[in-house]
């Protein structure tokens, strides 16, 4: 970890992750991607080389939330920083994903510049 500069995306919706991976590979990150979370868990426990996850917080089945949850209940798992991302920018929002465990809170649209910087903070 610390110099990999590999990103797992986790999102329902394939669009947001071609246009996260297009601008992230751009760059000069790498990325691997799931559409539902218990496949990124898999991931992660297959890659121990991926420094962040960027978390979809509203997925069927088991939601970012539980997903942050299972991450930090597992020990090697439990140190990797995830930046939650969703289209939900209500009140409490952010607040609800720092609570979870991430690192971090983006919302759709997102901004690439606040997430380029952010990344860095943790890459």
């Amino acid at each position: 970890m610390g110099n990999s500069k590999k990103i797992l995306i986790i999102d329902d919706d394939n669009r947001n992750i071609f246009a996260l991976t297009a601008v992230l590979k751009a760059r000069g990150y790498q990325c691997l991607s799931a559409q539902i979370a218990e496949e990124g868990i898999q991931l992660l426990t297959q890659h121990p080389e991926i420094s962040v996850v960027l978390m979809d917080m509203m997925m069927p089945g088991m939601d970012g939330y539980q997903a942050i949850a299972k991450m930090k209940a597992h020990p090697n798992l439990k140190e990797i920083p995830v930046i939650a991302v969703t289209a939900q920018a209500m009140v409490g929002d952010r607040e609800r994903c720092l609570n979870a465990g991430a690192v971090a809170y983006v919302s759709k649209p997102i901004n690439v510049e606040k997430l380029t910087e952010l990344l860095s903070q943790f890459i």
